[in-house]
């Protein structure tokens, strides 16, 4: 298996994995699938000298997950913090890959200055959790029922972790 920078070519397979998340489970709000353009122009603020990276799994040429690091919102005072996020195929689950792609991610976006990792998970989601817990994510507290999809309500816990080379990873 490799892990490694995305490449325009993977949004096909990341198009896929999304939109899996979207018709199949809460983690994606979104009711409609996305579109391989839509996700290409999503694809499009990704740069490997940068604080938002995007990392993929590849294992005999199958997109197995992906890793990334996205502008929490757009404006300066947000400069220095970054969301995070990690979706795998349902076959590449349990697996140990969440873990690496995070390492990887985290491993090179901490010489870009980012300063806050914030992650936001639906819930439930005991092994999202888990995962972002054991690289050092704290638990800031959830917002229930503040998203609706398909009729039903979905609560999501909001995690942070400091990214500072004195941290760690």
């Amino acid at each position: 298996m490799e892990i490694r920078l995305g490449e325009l070519s993977d949004v096909k397979g990341i198009t896929d994995i999304f939109n899996y998340y979207i018709e199949h489970t809460n983690a994606r709000f979104e009711e409609s699938p996305f579109t391989l353009e839509s996700r290409k122009k999503w694809f499009s603020q990704f740069s490997a000298n940068s604080k938002h990276q995007l990392y993929v799994a590849v294992e005999n040429g199958e997109l197995l997950g992906f890793s990334c690091s996205q502008p929490y919102r757009n404006i300066s005072a947000f400069g220095d913090t970054v969301e995070a996020t990690v979706y795998l195929t349902s076959a590449a689950q349990g697996k140990g890959l969440g873990s690496k792609l995070y390492s990887q991610l985290f491993s090179a976006i901490v010489a870009y200055g980012v300063h806050r990792v914030l992650s936001g998970v639906a819930l439930p989601n005991e092994a999202s959790i888990a995962l972002h817990k054991h690289f050092g994510f704290r638990e800031i507290g959830v917002f229930n029922e503040y998203a609706k999809k398909n009729g039903q309500y979905i609560s999501s816990m909001w995690l942070e972790k400091e990214l500072t080379a004195k941290s760690g990873l």
